[in-house]
C-alpha cells in the first residue's frame, strides 16, 4: 500500500488542515466539511490524515475496533483475546454503495453453504472509533444520507431485516468532501457536520510553484521528501496526543459561554448547536495551542467554520457566509 501524501506537506490550507487536526483532539466536535474547486487537495487531507493520527488499541479481529472484549458484539466471532494497535481507521463511503454495504447485511454465502444465518458487517462497524469519509458529498442517495443522519444521532448501528436483529456501536468523525457547483447538501445533513470549510485554487503564484516542486519531490525523491515531512507529521501526532490530554483541564470563563450566545443570536443561527460546536471547538482549539483557559482569539479563529454553514441563506449578501461571520465577530468581540 503506497504511503500518502503527508498532512504537513500541504501547501496553505490552514483552515482545512486546521478543522481536520481539532476533529483528532477532540471528536465530539462533529465532523468536517470541506466544499470548494476540484484539485485543491480536499481528498488528499483526508487520506493524509489517516496516517498521521496516532493509533487506537483494538481487540485483534473485533468487527466493531473495540478496545476490550467485553465490549465486542456478541455476534462477532473474534477468535482470540488479543490487544493490538492499529492505524485509526479511514474508511471510504463511495457514491454508488448499497444500503447492505453501509450498514451491514447477511452473510449470502455462509447461509446457502452452511445454513448458518449469520451478520456481515458494513462500512458503518469498520469506521467505529475512526472517520468516514465520502467524497462529493452532496450527491449522495437521499436514503443513504437518512440512514447517516439516524447513526450520527445515536451513535449505534440498528439492523432489522432478513431474521436478523442486530446492534453495534459506530461513532465516527464524518468528513465529507464536494464541488458547490455540483448541487447542494440536504440541510439535515448540513448541519451534522460540525466545522465547515471552503478551499480554493490558490492565485499566489509563488504558492502554486510550491505545490508543484512539493508534489513533484513526493514522486521523484520519496525517501528524502518523507524523511522531511515525515518528521513534521510526527510532531503534529505528539501535539494531538498532548492536546487530547490537555482538553479536560482546560477552563471555560462564563464570558466567554455568553460570547457563544451572543455571536450566535446576532448571527440568527438556528437551534443550540452553534454554540455547542463553536465552544467545543474552541477549547479544542485552544488545547492545541497549549493554552489552559478559553479566550476570545480561540473563538474568534474557529467561528468562521464552526458558523458559516449554519446561516440562514441572505441573497442579498454577494459577500458569503463566512464573510458575515466575520463581521459579527468583529461586531461583537471587538
Amino acid at each position: 500500500m503506497k504511503t500518502p501524501f503527508p498532512f504537513s506537506a500541504i501547501v496553505g490550507q490552514h483552515e482545512m488542515k486546521q478543522a481536520m487536526i481539532l476533529t483528532a483532539v477532540d471528536p465530539g466536535i462533529g465532523g468536517v466539511l470541506v466544499f470548494g474547486d476540484r484539485g485543491t487537495g480536499k481528498s488528499t487531507a483526508v487520506r493524509a490524515l489517516a496516517a498521521l493520527l496516532p493509533p487506537i488499541k483494538v481487540v485483534e479481529g473485533c468487527p466493531v475496533n473495540s478496545e476490550r472484549v467485553a465490549d465486542c458484539p456478541s455476534w462477532a466471532e473474534i477468535g482470540s483475546r488479543k490487544v493490538i494497535s492499529r492505524s485509526t481507521p479511514v474508511i471510504d463511503l463511495p457514491l454508488g454503495a448499497t444500503e447492505d454495504r453501509v450498514v451491514g447485511a447477511l452473510d449470502i454465502e455462509r447461509a446457502l453453504t452452511r445454513g448458518e444465518k449469520t451478520f456481515e458487517p458494513g462500512l458503518l462497524a469498520r469506521a467505529n472509533r475512526g472517520y468516514l469519509y465520502i467524497d462529493e458529498v452532496n450527491l449522495l442517495e437521499d436514503h443513504i444520507v437518512d440512514l447517516l443522519l439516524d447513526v450520527a444521532q445515536s451513535g449505534e448501528n440498528v439492523v432489522e431485516r432478513e431474521g436478523l436483529s442486530i446492534r453495534h456501536p459506530a461513532r465516527f468523525v464524518l468528513v465529507g468532501s464536494g464541488n458547490p457547483e455540483e448541487g447542494e447538501l440536504r440541510p439535515q445533513l448540513l448541519d451534522r457536520f460540525g466545522l465547515s470549510v471552503e478551499v480554493r485554487s490558490p492565485d499566489n503564484i509563488a504558492e502554486r510553484v510550491e505545490v508543484i516542486k512539493r508534489r513533484d519531490a513526493f514522486e521523484r525523491d520519496f525517501d528524502a521528501f518523507m524523511a522531511t515531512f515525515g518528521a513534521q507529521d510526527a510532531e503534529i501526532r505528539e501535539t494531538i496526543l498532548k492536546a487530547r490530554k490537555r482538553l479536560p483541564k482546560v477552563k471555560t470563563p462564563d464570558a466567554i459561554l455568553n460570547d457563544c450566545a451572543e455571536l450566535c443570536i446576532a448571527l440568527g443561527s438556528d437551534g443550540l448547536r452553534g454554540e455547542l460546536t463553536l465552544l467545543r471547538g474552541a477549547r479544542a482549539l485552544a488545547a492545541y495551542r497549549g493554552d489552559r483557559t478559553l479566550k476570545r482569539d480561540h473563538l474568534r479563529d474557529i467561528a468562521p467554520s464552526a458558523l458559516s454553514h449554519r446561516l440562514r441563506r441572505d441573497p442579498l449578501d454577494e459577500a458569503g457566509s463566512g464573510a458575515r461571520v466575520n463581521r459579527i465577530v468583529a461586531d461583537v468581540l471587538g
